[in-house]
């Protein structure tokens, strides 16, 4: 099993590409099930995840040929909508295919979903959309078992809570269906847009894109024709790499970025007293040796990221004064603190509530990934630690984050992948 070995203390500077948005791409890649046509995708990041989707369209059928970031997909050639166990219990995002594969083929059998262990993501709301859309479900042996022998008809869908994932579901489901889909309450993240957008081009009619209700009418379970699709840039990745620089107190350029889709990273690193340079698809990011503390809260786009939070409680172990962060979305995510202690922290949880306390330094050890997002606050955090840092089970990392080792070392970083 590979590791990460950090020697802390490293200046960083430099510039590095940021890759594709994994979670941007993953339900672009199950939206290709809508069309029977070839769909060529771009800007693939190169992490686990992606292959994983791949592989399990492969399972079903399909003709992939995927290399470094391009796959083209042809599931005019599909047959099987069966989403096995094997596949789905590695990735939660496998879920994805549920609604493009009832959608266009009237059933199919998803097992119950895996992934990162930071708490409840039920599906229940994936589910409750496709029985408002006329589809019988059943979950019978670790699988969903979903029908609907007529082709699935447009519903009004009211979510009680924003889900990025059950929006993703329903839209792809909603393309296909027979009528027009309301969904109401709707996640309104850069990955919806792009997929809003995707379904757009290839002729499906959606009113309310980038916004809490979006209307669409169906084709009537006619397969889609996609146009080429270029990933966006990774907004998760970037501010990882800003919060790199951050805590290091340097100086960095990010290339191939969308400073629109990270304000919320950006506005926070401000307050701590970072600066910025901001030039079209590039931003600088100038570092302080003073970093002030902060008080956030995680919610729903546009607000202050889930997928952020950990990376910046590891910059504020660096704070000249005491922050305070609030957990909102996932009740298992400080599984990082005591890891992060571990390395000399000093953070105290009551609840959904963390607070970090400043010290003047950590100190190299070894340490666990819990998750993927952890996994990079513990690397951020060995960035700064005296001595030698070895973060241990980085296969969560490497279902998100593409060659971070590579671009961290292409910056300065003392970082080295070993394997135990």
């Amino acid at each position: 099993m590979d590791y990460l070995q950090i020697t802390g203390g490293a200046k960083l500077s430099g510039s590095i590409k940021i890759s594709g948005a994994k979670n941007s791409a993953l339900p672009i890649i199950a939206a290709t099930i809508l069309s029977d046509k070839p769909v060529k995708l771009t800007n693939l990041p190169n992490v686990v995840d992606i292959r994983t989707l791949l592989k399990l369209l492969d399972i079903l059928g399909s003709r992939v040929e995927h290399k470094d970031t391009v796959a083209n997909i042809n599931n005019g050639t599909m047959n099987s909508t069966k989403a096995v166990y094997e596949i789905v219990s590695q990735m939660r995002a496998s879920i994805l295919v549920l609604g493009p594969l009832l959608a266009r083929f009237g059933e199919c059998e998803v097992s119950l979903p895996g992934g990162c262990a930071i708490g409840q993501r039920p599906i229940d709301l994936h589910l409750k959309a496709m029985e408002a859309m006329g589809a019988t479900i059943e979950i019978k042996g670790g699988y969903v078992r979903a029908e609907a022998p007529n082709g699935l008809q447009g519903a009004k869908i009211v979510f009680d809570k924003i889900t990025v994932g059950g929006t993703e579901n329903t839209l792809m489901a909603a393309a296909l269906a027979h009528g027009t889909t309301t969904i109401v309450n709707a996640a309104k993240e850069p990955e919806i847009v792009q997929l809003c957008e995707m379904l757009a081009d290839a002729g499906v009619k959606i009113d309310g894109i980038g916004t809490s209700e979006i209307v669409v009418e169906g084709t009537g379970q006619k397969p889609l024709t996609f146009k080429d699709v270029e990933i966006i840039p990774d907004r998760i990745e970037a501010g990882t790499y800003l919060c790199a620089a951050a805590i290091t107190n340097s100086t960095i350029t990010l290339e191939k970025v969308n400073p629109a889709h990270i304000e919320a990273s950006i506005d926070k690193l401000e307050a701590m007293g970072c600066s910025f340079e901001i030039e079209g698809e590039k931003i600088t990011i100038s570092g302080t040796s003073r970093l002030k503390p902060i008080s956030l809260v995680t919610t729903e786009y546009p607000g202050f990221p889930t997928d952020m939070q950990a990376q910046f409680m590891a910059v504020a172990t660096m704070a000249i004064g005491e922050s305070v962060i609030e957990e909102r979305l996932f009740e298992n995510r400080f599984m990082h603190v005591s890891e992060l202690n571990r390395l000399g922290a000093d953070i105290w949880l009551k609840g959904s509530v963390a607070a970090v306390k400043p010290v003047a330094q950590l100190y190299g050890a070894d340490v666990m990934a819990t998750d993927l997002r952890a996994s990079s606050a513990l690397v951020l955090a060995g960035l700064v630690a005296k001595g030698v840092t070895n973060v241990h089970r980085i296969y969560h990392l490497d279902r998100g984050y593409d060659n971070l080792e590579g671009k961290l070392s292409a910056l300065g970083a003392k970082i080295k992948r070993l394997s135990e």
